[in-house]
């Protein structure tokens, strides 16, 4: 029987697997870094267009109205508009859904931001098919595959609202273009305070032999509970958070193909172009051995809740566990 350990240096919420364990959307994650933010940093300025409380820009607009611009429905300007505040000297922060932003104004992202390497940090909200209700129209499904695409561009994708404010506090610190992709779903917050972030180094959050499972966003609690049924069966799957996909952890992704021998991708994404993109890009390079990729393969659709399309789609812990054991047998 394989047994089912939390890699401690992690520094995990106690028992993530329990009822009673914190649910917060990773947008609030978001919110609540810039409005800190912006008590630290009177150079910081925030944008939105037209979407300040779903995006929680709202709570920095409330403290600094004088710092805060809303373009209205205009994506493209907004990314303009953040271009010339960056050529200033401020250090600018920006949101949308992720279908408008960067999925209306990439353009402007590619010519202004990325081309001129400025110091702009921007967010997609309301990423994936935890969109829910809204249908595939709202269900940004491509987002990582256009930024990472992108030179400058750091892609970032935190797994729960704990990691969402490390990932804006980091962004911030950091100098050149950040993209952080949000949700709207309630998820568990099951990393501490203390638990370690650092951009592009991925975290194991647990070890194993037989399969390594990388995923990113929703589909990292979804990994640790498909490692732990695994377990159950004798299957010792290791579980990588891997927030940053560009820069991605080249050197961590290959360590644990030599480890394991076969690998699993997990992400609420295209698996075209997305994150299994991104390490299957690795693994043709440096150490090729089997891949599974979990993500989705079309579109999406309309349910009364997000959680219900993870599963429809498989992209939940029995669809991760699956792939596992599909990955093992190509071996």
């Amino acid at each position: 029987m394989a047994e089912f350990t939390i890699n401690e240096k992690m520094n995990l919420e106690t028992d993530i697997f329990s009822l009673q364990i914190k649910k917060a959307p990773t947008r609030d994650g978001w919110g609540k870094a810039l409005l800190d933010l912006g008590k630290k940093n009177k150079n910081i300025v925030a944008l939105t267009a037209d979407l300040s409380g779903s995006v929680r820009t709202n709570w920095f607009e409330k403290e600094f109205p004088q710092r805060f611009f809303n373009c209205g429905v205009a994506e493209q300007n907004m990314a303009s508009v953040a271009s010339g505040l960056a050529l200033e000297g401020k250090i600018v922060f920006f949101s949308s859904f992720a279908v408008f932003s960067p999925g209306r104004n990439w353009d402007q992202i590619r010519v202004g931001i990325a081309y001129n390497n400025l110091n702009v940090k921007f967010s997609g909200a309301h990423a994936g098919i935890t969109t829910g209700p809204d249908g595939a129209t709202h269900q940004a499904l491509e987002d990582i595959a256009i930024m990472r695409v992108l030179p400058n561009v750091c892609v970032l994708v935190p797994c729960d609202e704990r990691e969402s404010y490390k990932c804006a506090q980091a962004a911030a610190a950091r100098a050149g273009p950040v993209y952080i992709r949000l949700g709207r779903e309630k998820l568990p917050v099951f990393t501490g305070e203390s638990t370690p972030f650092e951009i592009g180094k991925i975290n194991v959050l647990k070890e194993g032999a037989d399969v390594c499972i990388v995923a990113c966003g929703v589909e990292v609690f979804e990994a640790l509970k498909a490692a732990k049924d695994l377990a159950e069966e004798g299957i010792d799957a290791a579980v990588l958070n891997c927030h940053t996909i560009s820069p991605i952890d080249k050197k961590t992704i290959v360590e644990y193909a030599s480890k394991c021998g076969c690998m699993v991708t997990a992400e609420e994404h295209q698996v075209d172009g997305g994150m299994g993109s991104a390490v299957c890009e690795v693994l043709a390079e440096k150490k090729p051995v089997p891949v599974v990729r979990v993500g989705m393969r079309g579109f999406g659709e309309s349910a009364k809740n997000g959680m219900e399309l993870i599963k429809h789609f498989g992209l939940d812990a029995k669809g991760i566990a699956k792939a596992c054991k599909e990955a093992i047998a190509k071996k």
